[in-house]
């Protein structure tokens, strides 16, 4: 039995029922081992727990709207992982777009989720040749590695695209470390409100 677990071969060697797994559990209770894994996976979930707490008080879970441009080139130069959402508040599509990321923002606590309106941010929206809302850029360590431009490449539908549709976009680009549920069938956000007579993306320049 030398190819099995240790444990698993004391309780198939001297128990009386070669099934009995009753008695392996029991012995794997009073392994100092399994005390050991315990004692690691305690720490860990510790450790885990104290940066997602410094990471929250760094706004890190949360979508916080920014309202200077150097201060959003700056948080996206600081940290690895950013997602911005530049908008403007009195169109429907960026209220749906704004949605799906607070919802993602306190699911991903290893990457920022900021909005900017694109009315405070005039050097940012030329340099960035931003003309279609709403547009959201995935930035890896101050670097552009995709734009959504409307809601394009989301399995957007004439009414609903999910948080998941999102969330699957922002895992391809690095942007997001790994997925995490966000609900059964992803939530969704209707878009019926935000369409618009000719049902196209909003150009607001």
């Amino acid at each position: 039995m030398s190819n099995i677990d240790a444990h698993v071969a004391r309780v198939l060697d001297h128990g009386a029922d070669s099934d009995d797994e009753d008695a392996l559990i029991a012995s794997l209770e009073d392994s100092p081992a399994l005390d050991a894994f315990r004692e690691q996976r305690i720490q860990q979930l510790h450790s885990e727990f104290t940066r997602a707490k410094a990471q929250k008080s760094q706004g890190f879970g949360n979508y916080t709207e920014i309202k200077e441009e150097k201060a959003l080139m700056d948080l996206t130069t600081e940290v690895k992982y950013a997602v911005v959402h530049f908008a403007k508040d009195d169109f429907a599509r960026c209220g749906v777009m704004d949605g799906h990321l607070e919802t993602l923002a306190s699911k991903h606590f290893d990457t920022r989720f900021l909005k900017m309106n694109v009315e405070n941010a005039p050097f940012l929206v030329t340099k960035l040749k931003i003309q279609v809302l709403p547009c959201v850029l995935a930035f890896v360590d101050g670097v552009s590695v995709d734009r959504i431009v409307g809601f394009e490449g989301l399995g957007y539908t004439q009414d609903t695209f999910t948080t998941k549709d999102l969330e699957g976009r922002l895992l391809a680009s690095g942007v997001v470390l790994r997925a995490k549920a966000v609900g059964d069938a992803g939530m969704q956000y209707s878009s019926k409100a935000a369409q618009k007579d000719d049902s196209d993306d909003d150009d607001w320049d």
